[in-house]
């Protein structure tokens, strides 16, 4: 990769940013907008974790795994179609997904170029505030520094842990695995997962909790282990693994907790690991500098964005925050809206950020859990609607959705959203805002339903 401008020793920059993932190249493009003279210092590919590794590559491949189920719908619902169940070809497929993020990055290169941000593919060290010594020898100097180097998987300490792949890993793969274990009860996990199953492995997941994700809504990730065992995925809860061993005869066994004592573990053909992320802060020289860091190694900010060292600012992943790409874009361009754009007030609100897990069916959710909202407020009113989408129903396939809305006080606030079903992922968008806006179930019920949707279930609620 080829900067786009060569700078000099002791360049002088306004903004430095450390880190081209999502958080970074929003930050670099919104400070250029603003007039500042931007250099972004990333030795890897553009686009960070998301493009490369995470939300991009991971929906493509949801996208070819509900087209595996949506086949199999399609047979039942009287299309005359093989026998034999169509396979993906993974090669042909990754080579599409690839062509695909490869756009983006050229993209990005383009951006950068037009907004005349100095782009280095070297790593960033501080020194103080206002210093950034380059691993290439190249002091820089500068007026604020934006930390924005993301986060990486964590791999748990068990004997035999060099054995598992991480979920980074599972874009390497060729072909479906016959059979899969995955290590965690995460969104990653579970993700990966319904992708899995619907592509032909076998697949088991060990989750160290009572259930799957921990912090969502209970009763509607109920409905989705629910709705996974129906597709074939045997879940392990409350089973921490505490090792990992060669199979006698090839592949790997999983040891965990509540096994059978003396049954023998049969091995699988591929162990992916799914225990989360930890902060990408290492050999930044944070702490020598004076950015104070937490228990997990996350640049601790305030909520502007701040860190302990003035003109030293910190988005994304690596503050361990909501790690979700839209909120790193979102906080970095408010940073830079706040510190070049004239805009004293400007920071990300937290609250109320929809989310979905790609999960199969889609998990959407925004807002305060039932369980939140009883512990928060006094009166709290749920309303739940269970079915069948259309296409399920019209299949006769056995996929419930369960949408829900948890309310609050008299006048029925709506302060929670939690959707499990067909076109759940798009459906929250709008209703998100709503919530957002402060909108009430008597609100929502004098809005005229779109039917037949999913959706309208949402205003009916109740009925």
């Amino acid at each position: 990769m080829t900067p786009s401008r060569s700078p000099r020793p002791e360049a002088g920059f306004d903004l430095l940013v450390l880190g081209g993932g999502s958080g970074g190249l929003a930050g670099a493009f919104a400070a250029a907008a603003h007039g500042a003279r931007v250099a972004l210092l990333e030795p890897g590919p553009l686009g960070g974790a998301c493009v490369n590794a995470g939300c991009v590559p991971k929906k493509a491949m949801w996208l070819a795994a509900d087209m595996a189920e949506r086949l199999a719908l399609a047979a039942d619902l009287g299309f005359d179609l093989p026998a034999t169940p169509p396979v993906l070809d993974w090669p042909t497929f990754s080579a599409h997904r690839q062509r695909y993020i490869g756009q983006i990055h050229a993209s990005y290169r383009h951006r950068l170029d037009a907004a005349g941000i100095v782009l280095m593919p070297c790593r960033g060290r501080l020194r103080d505030a206002h210093t950034v010594e380059t691993d290439t020898g190249v002091r820089l100097r500068t007026d604020r520094v934006l930390l924005a180097t993301g986060a990486r998987p964590q791999r748990p300490d068990i004997p035999g842990v060099e054995l598992a792949g991480t979920s980074d890993d599972f874009f390497e793969l060729a072909r479906a695995p016959g059979r899969v274990a995955l290590v965690g009860g995460g969104y990653i996990a579970v993700e990966l997962a319904g992708v899995l199953q619907a592509l032909g492995s076998r697949v088991e997941v060990f989750a160290r909790g009572p259930r799957l994700l921990s912090h969502m809504d209970a009763e509607v990730v109920l409905a989705l282990q629910a709705s996974l065992q129906a597709r074939g995925v045997r879940l392990h809860l409350e089973a921490p693994v505490h090792a990992l061993q060669p199979g006698a005869g090839g592949g790997i066994r999983v040891l965990h907790k509540g096994q059978d004592a003396g049954a023998a573990a049969e091995p699988f053909d591929c162990v992916l690991l799914s225990t989360g992320r930890r902060p990408d802060t290492g050999g930044l020289g944070l702490e020598e500098a004076g950015v104070a860091l937490g228990e997990r190694g996350e640049v601790l900010v305030d909520e502007w964005q701040d860190t302990s060292l003035p003109g030293v600012h910190a988005v994304g992943d690596v503050t361990g925050k909501l790690a979700l790409t839209p909120v790193a874009i979102a906080a970095a361009r408010r940073l830079m809206a706040r510190l070049f754009g004239g805009q004293a007030d400007a920071k990300l609100d937290y609250d109320n950020v929809p989310t979905v897990v790609f999960s199969h069916p889609p998990l959407a959710t925004v807002g305060l859990t039932e369980e939140q909202a009883r512990a928060r407020h006094g009166t709290v009113r749920v309303y739940t609607s269970g079915f069948r989408s259309m296409l399920a129903a019209l299949a006769d396939a056995p996929q419930r959705s369960l949408f829900k809305l948890v309310c609050v006080g008299v006048e029925e606030r709506v302060v929670g959203i939690h959707l499990l079903g067909e076109a759940a992922d798009e459906i929250l968008q709008g209703f998100a805002v709503a919530l957002k806006l402060g909108v009430t179930r008597a609100q929502l019920r004098q809005t005229v339903a779109i039917h037949p949707t999913s959706a309208e279930e949402l205003v009916l609620a109740g009925q």
